[in-house]
């Protein structure tokens, strides 16, 4: 559970930052984390199409470069775009300055003032600088770990209806970790969730 739902320590170390939205409206906010890839985002997006979901994508500035068509099917089909970092650098593994500057180098291609860092590790002095530049830092309520090679599609989905509540931040991967558990976990999801009188929303800039 420490994994599925960040500890309260960290929300309280990063209190500014979206952890969930609004919990006294039933909604889930739905991010996919990673891309864009052709592996992956054509069936998100076709799979949300089916749901009537958005979603926000957060992205690594150089997936969008490599794939710039993706980039922009993610924007028609009506969903928001974060900023993941230009190469999926940890904060907690390089001085700031180094940080900060690959995070510019990828909103010259994605153009958004949303933010999430790979895999939450983010220091406190750059989380600081980013919220005094406007910049949206958004965590998550619910990890579906799609990523992990111990668990299975039905493990992933087991997660979302474990965690979820009202106002949940849910965090998928548009990567080649996940897909494979994805092409089943999520359309399940997606049903289960709305079966539940979940509405899907994006997060605004």
């Amino acid at each position: 559970m420490i994994i599925e739902q960040p500890a309260v320590f960290l929300r309280w170390l990063f209190p500014h930052a979206l952890w969930r939205m609004d919990r006294h409206q039933k909604s889930v906010y739905l991010t996919f984390d990673d891309g864009p890839i052709p592996e992956a985002t054509p069936f998100i997006l076709d799979t949300l199409d089916r749901f009537n979901a958005k979603a926000t994508f957060f992205m690594v500035g150089e997936n969008a470069v490599k794939y710039p068509h993706l980039l922009e099917e993610v924007r028609r089909r009506g969903h928001q775009v974060g900023n993941h970092t230009y190469n999926h650098m940890s904060g907690m593994r390089h001085f700031t300055w180094t940080y900060l500057a690959n995070i510019k180098k990828a909103d010259e291609v994605l153009h958004t003032r949303l933010f999430r860092p790979p895999h939450g590790w983010i220091r406190t002095v750059q989380y600081r600088v980013l919220r005094h530049i406007g910049i949206k830092v958004v965590m998550w309520d619910v990890v579906t770990r799609d990523y992990s090679r111990l668990l299975t599609a039905d493990d992933v989905l087991h997660n979302v209806k474990r965690f979820t509540r009202p106002g949940s931040i849910i965090t998928f991967h548009d990567s080649l970790k996940s897909i494979e558990k994805l092409k089943h976990a999520l359309p399940e999801a997606l049903a289960w969730l709305q079966e539940q009188g979940y509405e899907f929303r994006i997060i605004e800039q």
